[in-house]
């Protein structure tokens, strides 16, 4: 008898299956990731280089985005372009989505990658939850500051990297300060990227006739830096323990360039992939009734006009 995995551990069996990979090219097309400095964001940039992509990298620290720009102009000879923003800081968001907008005419491939873990609770100088505004609430802002521009550059593809940690928790739109629940760092983690999915619904109904799909993906068991704000036992912890059985984020790069560009997801929308492999996400992901709840409040703690599907006033 073939044994039949519970819905809830599919993500398991999907973990070791094999991955599709994408061989074309995409001389030309303007890919724009966000945390490009390291781990995922930095395996991606090369990736894509190496597929002759040109590259608008969003980051914090500009002495590091200028040598990786420096190194993947050298390697591949692509054009490879550095905004600024600090996705602590919504007006710094607002910043780099007005640079973006007043620089490129298209964008073909939007990469929302920025991440941070926390295992104590902080919060931003906005006094919004650091965890939440890093991973959702900032990268929400920037997907509905750039998406007309996404749809007008049409056939284009919006990827978040999500991951399995949005089964730890639900959000709870009307407790982001986590006064009503206790704070644990898989719990806040679990909650922004349950968000994440939560509004990555209504942002594909938003775009499905425009040509554009908008996707999720877990990138894998890989290595990457998030979490480093942590204390210096953490990182020891992460670096010496935790490391030794994650694969290197090249494999998160190679599942992100073929959801990005296999033709065989032209119309493929909405949907969450463990690496290459659509997967179901936990329920609460899937409520509907939650997702509206958690746009509204997104929207009005982003400062968002209420005329219009997505823009700003």
């Amino acid at each position: 008898m073939k044994f039949g995995w519970p819905q809830e551990l599919e993500f398991m069996r999907n973990a070791r299956a094999t991955q599709r990979r994408c061989t074309l090219r995409c001389d030309g097309k303007l890919c724009i990731i966000t945390g490009a400095t390291s781990g995922v964001g930095e395996a991606a940039a090369w990736k894509f280089a190496s597929g002759g992509a040109h590259l608008v990298l969003v980051c914090r620290n500009m002495e590091k985005a200028g040598r990786l720009k420096q190194a993947l102009m050298d390697a591949y000879h692509v054009q490879v372009d550095v905004v600024q923003a600090d996705f602590t800081d919504l007006e710094s968001v607002r910043s780099a989505a007005a640079a973006i907008l007043d620089a490129y005419e298209r964008i073909d491939i939007l990469i929302h990658n920025i991440g941070t873990f926390r295992k104590k609770i902080s919060f931003t100088a906005a006094h919004f939850e650091t965890v939440f505004c890093v991973n959702h609430l900032s990268p929400f802002l920037l997907n509905s500051l750039l998406l007309e521009r996404v749809m007008a550059s049409a056939p284009a593809r919006i990827l978040y990297v999500n991951s399995e940690g949005h089964r730890f928790s639900t959000v709870h739109p009307d407790d982001l300060e986590w006064k009503h629940h206790r704070y644990s760092g898989l719990k806040s983690y679990g909650a922004s990227k349950s968000a994440q999915l939560l509004t990555i619904t209504k942002f594909a109904e938003l775009a499905s006739s425009s040509g554009v799909t908008v996707n999720a993906m877990h990138p894998g068991a890989v290595r990457s830096n998030i979490g480093n704000e942590n204390s210096a036992w953490y990182r020891w912890y992460a670096s010496h323990v935790l490391n030794l059985f994650l694969k290197e984020p090249e494999i998160s790069a190679e599942a992100l360039y073929y959801l990005a560009l296999s033709p065989e997801l032209s119309h493929t929308t909405g949907q969450f992939f463990n690496q290459t492999i659509a997967e179901t996400p936990a329920p609460h992901a899937l409520d509907r009734a939650a997702g509206e709840h958690v746009w509204r409040t997104s929207r009005l703690l982003a400062r968002m006009s209420a005329e219009g599907a997505y823009g700003v006033s």
